[in-house]
Formats: C-alpha cells, structure tokens, sequence
C-alpha cells in the first residue's frame, strides 16, 4: 500500500471542491490524460466518471467510481486502469494549522499489478502520488486564493 500526505494552505472545502470535481482529475491525478465523461452526481457514492490514462495515442481508457464520500472529510475510490491496475483509494482531509493535512493511502485490489505487490511497486505508487498531491496542493490553493466558494467550483458534492 502507499501512504502519502501533504499539508495545504487551504481549507478542507478548497480541497473537497477539487477532489469532488472530476474534471480536475486530468490536471493533478499522474498519469491521466483527459476526462472523458462524468455522472453529476459525483462524488455520491456509486457515481462514476470516466477517463483515459496514458499518452495519445497510447492511452487506456477505463472508469474510476465513489465508495464512500464525507464531505469534506473523506472520499474513497475504486479506481480502474484496466488489465493493468484497479485500486482502491483513500483521502483523508483534516483541518491542520489553518489549512488541510491530506492523507491518501492507495492499494492494488486487482489487475495484473496486483499480485506482483511488493515493496519496489509501493516506492513507485508513493513517488507517484506524492506528485499527485503535490499538484492538488496546487489545485486547491489557487482554488481558495481566488475567493471562488467551494460550492461554486464544483456543484453538488
């Protein structure tokens, strides 16, 4: 499994509006493309949206689904990238010193990555998602320094 976290200089709603707004998945998620469609709903637990991973024109095109959603504290994600990985993936957003500790922890559940878990694969996922989070830092603090309301940025969370 890997565990990354990362201190935001932004509210848990800054952060949830980004994590709750699928088209944003393309700019901080690594190694996604493009978001090819969303359910509105998103991020209700059972909402979908789907996308594709990769580099045109070699990308996979597949889905990523809510579990659970507790805005703004948690999202949980059954995330398909498929032969090649399906994962489960946790945020955890906690207020933290006037802005938000966010904690993701992601694990393999299936896909042919699965069984070859090991420690070298989580030093991969962990250095990936540490740019992951380091780029929803980003997000999220652009996000609160525009003033926009986290209601505004995405619409029903």
């Amino acid at each position: 499994m890997s565990r990354n976290e990362i201190h935001v200089d932004a509210p848990p709603e800054a952060v949830w509006s980004v994590l709750a707004d699928p088209e944003t998945y393309d700019q901080w998620v690594v190694g996604a493309s493009h978001i090819r469609a969303a359910e509105p709903d998103f991020p209700a637990p059972g909402a979908t949206f789907h996308h594709a991973q990769g580099v045109r024109p070699v990308t996979i095109e597949d889905t990523t689904t809510a579990l659970a959603a507790e805005r703004p504290h948690r999202l949980t994600l059954l995330v398909r990238v498929r032969p090649i990985v399906i994962g489960r993936v946790d945020f955890e957003l906690i207020a933290e010193d006037g802005g938000t500790r966010v904690r993701m922890h992601e694990q393999p559940v299936a896909g042919f990555l699965a069984p070859l878990h090991n420690p070298l694969l989580d030093l991969l996922f962990k250095a990936r998602n540490g740019e992951t989070l380091r780029r929803l830092k980003r997000l999220a603090e652009e996000r609160a320094r525009s003033g926009v309301p986290a209601e505004a940025a995405v619409q029903a969370a």
